[in-house]
């Protein structure tokens, strides 16, 4: 075996000024709880318009009756799907403080794929019911459905922007693509949504089946526009001209990386806390439209608001060329990984790569005592290592336990270890850094696949799962 990763000693601290973790209740189960709520309200909702517009009986009636019935249920699944495939991406604070910015993103693809799988089999379903009826071939039914039913020749062109947003979602798709090019051709998902709705709210049977349900709909539809224009529009926009923030400073982190300051007025009336992020947008010509998302580097309870990125890409090079004086546009905050998510007893932060810095910003904001607080780092090599400086500080002036773990990734069972560690399993290292893993809380942050393959290891550790905090950087 391997020796196990230095950890830095803490220096002599005077008992008396030991600090004892604050005890906060976290509300996001309540949070999670009506955010959950809402949504299973609205899904028996559909399925009360359903029932009450006889599609159970025609259920049963076989040929094009049972057809249309189950087109008319796809389609209204589908397009309770879609209105919260919009508001899941809205910054509603009902979502956003009930599942979190990471449980959202996961969420949002889901429903997405489902939405449109669902909106297919609606169009398949209700072209065969129609051409059953009718005596038709499908191809004839579909002519006439897209040329002489109100609103559905908006509906096949918001259907093709839907089918392109799919596609380049699919993760090969994505992964060819930059992030800013990705997130244009996202946005045009709002157009396709957009586009369908005439046809439901016009011509859909059980849009319009009775007073109630019609009203139910345009309400439901109203709402998530608002919440756009409210949350993502509104609100964002406010919030920058109230607090006037500008870039104050720009300066290398480490040797590939670039940290940015920001100052501005009343910050602390954001109520940021460390861990969690904003969509930045900063005025410095073309381009700035494009929001990039960036964790806090450093608590902000300092008076500044700080991010860190190692420099890989057209956004990142961008921040390197930043000027003091710089408007910035903010989004947030957003996030639940932070410090009031503990429960007390030892705290573990494991962060890879550019994950390290929500991490760093945590443990500023959180209070441990000497010894109390261990920081493994994940890094390729010692050159990519991110907010050294803050490390360094917290390790001297907080008794940090500090581990680099630097090298090519080990081709073993604990892949997320370097190979100077391949003899160690996950779990060992894991007891060896946590003795107590049962009463640890741990906070971790890097690509999803890497931290899927942590927690599974503190999962095998002893580690509950309640105790583990996570947030993934990458969109």
């Amino acid at each position: 075996m391997t020796a196990a990763p230095a950890l830095a000693e803490p220096p002599l601290v005077h008992r008396g000024a030991r600090r004892v973790p604050r005890r906060v209740t976290s509300t996001r189960p309540l949070w999670n709880l009506a955010a959950i709520v809402v949504i299973w309200a609205t899904s028996l909702v559909v399925v009360a318009v359903w029932l009450a517009g006889g599609e159970a009986q025609a259920l049963q009636a076989g040929g094009a009756d049972t057809l249309n019935a189950l087109g008319r249920a796809a389609g209204l699944a589908s397009a309770n799907l879609l209105f919260y495939q919009v508001l899941l991406m809205a910054r509603v604070p009902l979502f956003e403080r009930g599942f979190g910015r990471d449980g959202i993103t996961r969420m949002h693809r889901i429903v997405g794929f489902w939405s449109f799988a669902l909106f297919t089999a609606h169009i398949v379903l209700q072209t065969l019911g129609y051409a059953v009826e009718a005596g038709v071939n499908l191809i004839a039914q579909a002519w006439e459905f897209v040329w002489d039913y109100p609103g559905m020749l908006l509906a096949t062109a918001g259907t093709g922007l839907l089918l392109m947003v799919v596609v380049t979602s699919v993760r090969r798709a994505r992964s060819r693509l930059r992030y800013e090019s990705w997130h244009l051709l996202h946005l045009y998902g709002y157009l396709g949504v957009g586009l369908a709705i005439p046809h439901m709210l016009w011509t859909g049977a059980d849009f319009v089946s009775s007073p109630a349900a019609t009203a139910y709909w345009w309400a439901m539809w109203g709402a998530t526009v608002a919440a756009v224009i409210v949350f993502r529009l509104g609100m964002p926009l406010a919030r920058s001209l109230r607090h006037g923030i500008h870039v104050s400073t720009v300066v290398p982190d480490g040797r590939s990386g670039v940290a940015v300051r920001m100052t501005g007025r009343r910050l602390e009336r954001l109520h940021a806390r460390g861990g969690q992020f904003f969509v930045w947008r900063f005025l410095d010509g073309p381009g700035w439209t494009r929001g990039h998302p960036f964790s806090l580097a450093a608590d902000p309870a300092g008076g500044e608001l700080v991010i860190s990125a190692r420099i890989v890409g057209d956004g990142t090079h961008r921040l390197a060329a930043l000027r003091p004086g710089t408007r910035v546009l903010i989004e947030g905050p957003y996030g639940t990984m932070t410090a009031d998510e503990r429960r007390g007893g030892h705290l573990l932060m494991i962060g890879a790569g550019a994950g390290v810095a929500p991490l760093v910003s945590v443990l500023e904001d959180a209070e441990w005592a000497p010894e109390e607080a261990t920081l493994l780092v994940r890094d390729h090599a010692e050159a990519d290592a991110l907010r050294t400086d803050a490390i360094t500080r917290l390790v001297r002036e907080r008794g940090l336990r500090h581990a680099p773990l630097i090298g090519p990734r080990a081709r073993t069972a604990s892949p997320w270890l370097p190979l100077s560690h391949a003899q160690w399993t996950g779990p060992d290292l894991i007891r060896y850094v946590t003795p107590r893993p049962a009463d640890t809380d741990v906070f971790l942050c890097g690509p999803p696949p890497w931290m899927a393959a942590v927690r599974a290891d503190l999962r095998r550790a002893g580690v509950p799962a309640e105790r583990i905090h996570l947030e993934a950087f990458t969109v």
